[in-house]
């Protein structure tokens, strides 16, 4: 007689066949698609598309299962798709195991191949030349505020947001050594030094902080070494072998980065849309309350309103603006020709999916 865990077994093996079967039928359709967009001359990795089959699994998914676990298992499968039809190359903010380097493979999935740029500049320019596919850039922080290298390329690229993420900041502690009581020296970027001041006194007061170019380097930097520990990401850890002595290290949970993928083309709409763009206004009064009223008469939200310094010319601004929508909707539309009338410049720079939830 077969024990009741090894009936449950058997028919976990048997779901598991079928799951393999499936897998591959999806597989092979997925690579007639990516013939079919060849022939067409599409992209294979299409935002506003994989926004649809997110939010269509959502509404499948009955339980157990949470709705974000299934959104991470389909997402490498999505990702596994997409590199069966053509690879998918990302610029990334490096270094390798870079917090923009976990939001591109927690976006993209880990079948798409990721490149580290050593700045903000490069990634824009890798994507504008067609060195890579897309780019992925951070673009404002919750604590720390925008990022300006990012809204200046913005202004001046042609390039297109065709995608948004947020990613929660957690900073772990990472060594070779499996005990807090042997770490003596802990290395890290200044930044996550100061976003873990609190944890360190608290758990290591008799540490001492070395500061490094980068938390990757730091990563790098105590690898075989027992008496050391760095702060980084879980990715890091991953990457070099390392154990995470501790995890959720920063003083503020809510430490969030939000993260755009820049890209050729424009994204359709999903329903869910986010539209960014930037303007400046006449020096005259109340010129942007002007430029604001076309916003409140077709009840268009908006999400966002940042002044931005325009390069090389002293007191002038740029206001960069997010609204709820996207610029093929009628009202949208209406109201964008009615801003262009009010300000002196106006670029849109994308529609595309608002990211639903934080990676």
């Amino acid at each position: 007689m077969k024990s009741r865990l090894e009936t449950l077994r058997e028919r976990m093996k048997e779901k598991d066949r079928e799951i393999i079967k499936l897998l591959n039928e999806r597989s092979g359709i997925s690579v007639r698609i990516g013939e079919v967009k060849g022939e067409e001359g599409l992209k294979v990795y299409d935002p506003a598309q994989e926004a649809k089959v997110y939010s269509y699994l959502q509404e499948l998914n009955c339980g157990p299962l949470p709705s974000s676990a299934v959104m991470t298992i389909f997402r490498e499968i999505i990702s596994a798709s997409r590199s069966l039809q053509q690879p998918t190359t990302v610029a990334f903010l490096g270094p390798a195991t870079s917090f923009s380097h976990l939001a591109a493979q927690r976006h993209f999935g880990n079948s798409s191949r990721f490149f580290p740029q050593p700045g903000i500049a490069h990634v824009f320019d890798d994507v504008e030349k067609g060195t890579m596919d897309w780019g992925v850039v951070p673009v404002e922080n919750s604590q720390e505020g925008s990022v300006d290298i990012t809204l200046d390329r913005l202004v001046l690229t042609q390039l297109k947001i065709r995608a948004e993420m947020f990613l929660r900041i957690s900073q772990c502690l990472i060594s070779s050594a499996k005990d807090l009581k042997r770490i003596k020296k802990i290395y890290s970027h200044p930044q996550a030094l100061a976003q873990c001041q609190l944890w360190l006194k608290a758990n290591l007061p008799q540490a001492t902080l070395y500061e490094t170019d980068s938390t990757a380097a730091a990563v790098r930097m105590v690898k075989g070494r027992r008496t050391q520990a760095a702060i980084g990401s879980s990715l890091a850890a991953a990457k070099n072998r390392l154990n995470v002595v501790a995890a959720g290290i920063e003083d503020s949970t809510s430490n969030t980065t939000r993260f755009l993928v820049i890209g050729n083309g424009e994204s359709h709409p999903t329903g869910k849309d986010k539209t960014s763009l930037v303007y400046a206004t006449p020096h005259s009064p109340g010129s942007l309350y002007r430029a604001l009223a076309p916003f409140a008469r077709r009840q268009i939200n908006l999400i966002k309103i940042e002044s931005h310094p325009v390069k090389e010319r002293l007191w002038e601004y740029f206001f960069f603006v997010d609204i709820v929508g996207h610029i093929a909707e009628m009202e949208v539309e209406i109201c964008l020709n009615e801003l262009k009338k009010k300000t002196t410049f106006l670029k849109i720079l994308g529609s595309y999916p608002r990211a639903e939830g934080v990676l």
